[in-house]
């Protein structure tokens, strides 16, 4: 048998699994650098940054349980430890920020980071006929080019 429970080449599963965690591993990350900031911002913009970072990581938060799950549907493990997410992310953990315009910019910045993956996903999945993750994947695009448009527009 070369398919998956779900009817896909297990070959071709692998390589967007493979994908998909490097995803997963970027998410966790930015995850944990919006609590950071939730938990360390002040100044004038308090309210509307500490409520702000906490909208985020909670939709971050079902990012990565979904993105997991995928990685599951398809067959392989997910990563699932801090020592694998930091090896395989390309976001860096955002350690003693202390500007709040800093914060903005640098989950602006990880949302590029998470935007940019999720097109890679996309397209690999698209060309695997994966609607499942395409769709997954065009949802998640959506969302977050209207976020970085609104950080973007706060910072100026």
């Amino acid at each position: 048998m070369n398919t998956n429970d779900i009817g896909l080449e297990i070959k071709d599963s692998k390589v967007l699994a493979k994908k998909l965690n490097e995803l997963l591993a970027n998410y966790e990350i930015y995850y944990q650098n919006l609590r950071n900031f939730h938990w360390n911002v002040t100044g004038p913009n308090f309210f509307e940054l500490h409520a702000k970072f906490e909208e985020l990581y909670n939709a971050a938060n079902l990012g990565i349980d979904e993105v997991a799950e995928r990685i599951l549907t398809l067959g392989i493990r997910p990563l699932s430890s801090f020592e694998e997410y930091i090896s395989h992310a390309a976001i860096k953990e955002a350690k003693e920020i202390h500007e709040a315009k800093e914060m903005v910019e640098i989950v602006r910045d990880n949302l590029n980071t998470l935007l940019s993956l999720e097109r890679e996903v996309l397209e690999i999945a698209a060309e695997q006929n994966d609607e499942g993750t395409v769709s997954m994947m065009s949802e998640y695009i959506t969302g977050k080019e209207k976020v970085v448009w609104m950080l973007s527009a706060y910072l100026k």
